[in-house]
């Protein structure tokens, strides 16, 4: 693997929105999903950047070109009875990949999470990413095999939030 040379790995900042919405979409299209890409850059920069930040995210640059983000917020562990902070994407353009660019990302937010006092660092994989199955876990991950994620959305999320 070689490393990137010129790589800046930093806190977004709010001119950075756009770059980061289209890192998304790369995202999306790499997983398949680009049809559930329904949100837009401004409501992005809002969450980012607004009067109630609910997300970070980290940016990877080499040459001045955005080319890789991580995106996250906490969570909280009652077990631990700690916060923790939940990866929600990790992505780099794959002209960039096995450059370090991911790691990097990643062991940014895992620096954070250590410096916030976090009892853990969680995020997702789709089933079928044996790629990113095998980087995670050369990094010391377990693939929690016994867990599923729950998810209501959309309409059945509007029922269930106006439930008499």
């Amino acid at each position: 693997m070689t490393t990137c040379s010129n790589l800046i790995v930093r806190f977004a900042e709010p001119t950075d929105y756009s770059a980061l919405f289209k890192l998304i979409q790369g995202l999306a299209e790499y997983e398949k999903l680009s049809h559930a890409v329904t949100g837009d850059a401004l409501a992005l920069k809002e969450h980012l950047f607004g009067s109630h930040k609910y997300i970070e995210a980290i940016l990877a640059e080499s040459t001045n070109q955005a080319v890789g983000f991580a995106l996250f917020f906490h969570n909280y562990s009652t077990f631990l009875t700690k916060p923790g902070i939940y990866l929600e994407d990790l992505f780099v353009l794959p002209e960039y990949r096995r450059q370090g660019i991911g790691k990097a990302l990643i062991s940014k937010v895992a620096q954070i999470a250590v410096e916030r006092d976090c009892g853990r660092l969680e995020w997702s994989v789709l089933d079928w990413n044996e790629p990113a199955k095998e980087f995670y876990r050369s990094m010391g991950a377990s693939i929690l095999d016994d867990w599923r994620i729950c998810r209501v959305t959309e309409d059945a999320l509007t029922q269930l939030g106006t439930v008499k």
